[in-house]
């Protein structure tokens, strides 16, 4: 195998523990739930996740090399913007998992797939039919996972699903102004004001909570040091060598090992009609994600390039 078949594979492998260290934050956020409220549980974790990353900064740039300085006005106006949609997003999925399942909220955040496309059509973004062949097949898998035969959706799945929306317009937003502030230093400036926004939040409605941080401290830590920390620093590494094509598929990963965490440590279980919503979820995703990827390299093999 070359060198640089090696490099991806490694990429792949990191991203594959990437995208489990998601998932099993799900079940992380569930049980912080269980003990406080959302705006403590993530002012908490994302203050820790922010001080892990400050101490990971410099192997952090041996990735991913500082750009030329920007202002600091925009800066802070990156990092509020960011953080401002991240906080929301947050806090919607954080509170939907008081009510719902890790596995649940892992497919229907993932919505979040097929809404990023459909969302740059207003800022005049193309998109291919794959778009929306799977936004299709993952709005049937979404029907089938969250609304019942009385034609109701929980709460909790509803607030998740709201989160999707914000996260798909966090990715948005992302997208833009990386290309003009350093996208490490917007990622840190971005949790930091989760911190801050989500820790005024819990002084203002969760003050009733605080005597049980205690009990969630393993949830934080974890929600903390490795979904933000550990994760955030092995998907900087990874992605520098990653096959775009494969790191869109693998990412779509996450949903299955929200499922797989919550089976494992919550003894969750989905039923038929959830496990066929699940799965029609999963192909709307790969479809939507893979397609540009795969019409692209078909079109290199035609011309002999690849």
């Amino acid at each position: 195998m070359s060198a640089s078949g090696t490099s991806t594979w490694r990429a792949n492998i990191l991203l594959v523990v990437v995208t489990a260290i998601w998932g099993f934050g799900f079940v992380a956020q569930r049980v912080g739930m269980q003990h406080i409220g959302a705006f403590t549980f993530n002012a908490l974790r994302f203050g820790i996740g922010s001080l892990a990353l400050f101490a990971a900064l410099p192997l952090v740039r041996r990735f991913e090399p500082a750009r030329t300085p920007t202002g600091r006005k925009a800066i802070l106006g990156a990092g509020a913007a960011a953080g401002a949609l991240l906080f929301i997003a947050s806090y919607l999925q954080t509170a939907g998992l008081a009510t719902t399942s890790a596995g649940k909220a892992g497919f229907i955040t993932g919505f979040y797939v097929v809404l990023v496309p459909i969302l740059g059509l207003a800022w005049k973004q193309r998109t291919g039919a794959g778009t929306w062949v799977g936004g299709a097949l993952a709005l049937a898998g979404l029907y089938l996972l969250s609304v019942n035969e009385a034609l109701q959706i929980s709460t909790g799945d509803l607030m998740v699903l709201a989160s999707a929306f914000f996260w798909a317009a966090h990715i948005q937003l992302i997208g833009y102004l990386t290309r003009r502030v350093d996208p490490v230093v917007i990622s840190i400036g971005q949790f930091v004001a989760v911190t801050l926004f989500s820790a005024v939040a819990a002084l203002l409605f969760e003050r009733d909570t605080f005597s049980q941080v205690g009990a969630a401290w393993g949830a934080i830590l974890f929600g903390g040091l490795v979904v933000v920390g550990v994760a955030f620093t092995l998907q900087v590494i990874a992605q520098r060598e990653a096959h775009p094509g494969h790191a869109a598929v693998i990412m779509v990963s996450e949903a299955m090992w929200g499922v797989l965490a919550g089976w494992l440590l919550l003894s969750e279980q989905l039923s038929a009609r959830s496990l066929a919503g699940c799965g029609l979820m999963l192909l709307g995703m790969l479809i939507s994600q893979a397609a540009p990827y795969v019409r692209l390299d078909g079109l290199r093999r035609l011309a002999g390039t690849d």
